[in-house]
């Protein structure tokens, strides 16, 4: 029986302008920041936009993928 990967708490609504850095940088894009939080017709955040502070290239994702602590640490370390 193995535990369940570590997951940040995270209020999706704070999210915008919030830092992060990847545990496993690709390209060399290691920190990142929240430039946009992607609504549903409700008004739920759903997505978020990434900008990688290296290469300023976008990504989309959704907001919870930034709980797993195997794949997003909050800040930049």
């Amino acid at each position: 029986m193995s535990a369940a990967p570590p997951r940040h708490r995270l209020n999706p609504n704070k999210l915008l302008l919030s830092k992060w850095t990847a545990v496993q940088p690709q390209n060399r894009e290691k920190h990142f920041l929240v430039t946009e939080l992607l609504r549903d017709d409700d008004d739920q955040v759903v997505e978020i936009e990434l900008q990688a502070v290296l290469s300023l290239r976008n990504q989309r994702l959704p907001w919870r993928d930034l709980e797993d602590a195997k794949r997003w640490r909050m800040g930049w370390h």
